[in-house]
């Protein structure tokens, strides 16, 4: 597997490699041409990869032109660094602060409840192993969905996501609502303000809800504590029982993105997020995942948090936390600091 990957990249041929939450199963598609493919319905077979702005065309590896490759890996420990230095700019927190008070302005004129604030961070390590980064991911977050996205025309992506967008198995449905963060401290049993409960209920009402046209029955998990690396967030299990007549296409319009990584209503916070964020979120906060695999054309998307963009000798981290009237603003900014030093400990 990883001399493909190596191969690929001297090549300059597309591939993914990942493994699915609590899996040590790694798949690889490895792609026997350099041709840029873009989605263009959802019957398809392959890996998608999926931007935040979905005006914007999806990148898909075809399972047809491509290689396929599975193999186990053993899960071996990972010990983070125990302490990093907490290091930014004056010029990136005062900026960022600034957008979160904008968007509190906005949401107290009422006609927003929820935005979600992004920022990006540049990184420039002395050495860039791809291959041993994955590797690192793979071990240290084995309970998200990990990977490692090539294109010669997109550059390197990789990340370790714990927010599931969907997973369609005929005609049953899974998927999360995932809000609020905290520190791990060494335990998952820990108390959540109102800030955090009310962010979370915004993305378990919006899922029920957006869900009601295409779905028979559905069942609702009580919220709880979920662990992601060093990272701590509020989650509700979803499960449905899909129609006979159910669209993917149009479960996938609905849901994406969600209030968990735009704000609610969705489209108001898309747009105001797209006009004043102040930069291009690119694949951060798209969905990524299978596409159509198997016997029963099964689907399976995660939402892309947790990643960084490596182009030459540049990393790029992507990190965003949701805001509502009672946030404060440097409280958002050092959840982003501490969302970037979850993958800074990888270098």
């Amino acid at each position: 597997m990883l001399n493909k990957v190596q191969k690929s990249l001297a090549d300059n041929f597309p591939f993914v490699v990942y493994a699915k939450p609590n899996s040590v199963e790694i798949n690889g598609l490895f792609q026997n041409n350099s041709t840029l493919h873009y989605l263009e319905n959802f019957s398809q077979t392959g890996f998608v990869l999926a931007p935040f702005d979905s005006s914007i065309k999806t990148i898909l590896i075809p399972l047809n032109d491509s290689e396929v490759i599975q193999e186990f890996w053993n899960q071996e420990p990972y010990n983070e660094r125990s302490s990093l230095n907490i290091s930014y700019s004056d010029y990136d927190k005062a900026h960022f602060e600034k957008l979160v008070k904008t968007m509190i302005f906005e949401i107290e004129k009422g006609q927003i409840s929820k935005i979600v604030a992004s920022r990006k961070e540049d990184f420039f390590p002395k050495h860039i192993d791809i291959i041993s980064l994955f590797q690192k991911i793979f071990h240290q977050y084995s309970t998200a969905f990990r990977y490692c996205f090539y294109h010669p025309e997109i550059g390197v992506w990789l990340g370790a996501t714990p927010e599931k967008l969907l997973s369609v198995n005929r005609n049953i449905l899974q998927t999360m609502a995932y809000a609020g963060t905290q520190k791990y401290e060494g335990k998952t049993d820990v108390i959540w303000g109102e800030k955090e409960k009310q962010e979370q209920q915004f993305v378990t009402d919006f899922i029920v809800e957006t869900l009601r046209n295409e779905a028979k029955d559905i069942e609702l998990s009580e919220p709880f504590t979920s662990q992601a690396g060093t990272l701590l967030h509020i989650r509700t299990d979803i499960n449905a029982k899909l129609k006979d007549d159910f669209s993917l296409e149009k479960i996938i319009q609905k849901l994406h993105p969600t209030p968990a990584v735009c704000g609610f209503p969705k489209d108001l916070a898309k747009q105001y997020i797209l006009t004043n964020e102040g930069y291009d979120r690119k694949f951060y906060s798209g969905f990524l995942g299978e596409l159509n695999i198997g016997e029963n054309k099964t689907s399976e998307l995660y939402v892309n948090l947790r990643c960084m963009e490596i182009q030459d000798k540049k990393v790029r981290f992507y990190m965003g936390c949701g805001i509502t009237k009672d946030s404060i603003p440097e409280k958002e900014f050092f959840e982003t600091v501490n969302k970037s030093i979850t993958m800074k400990s990888l270098f």
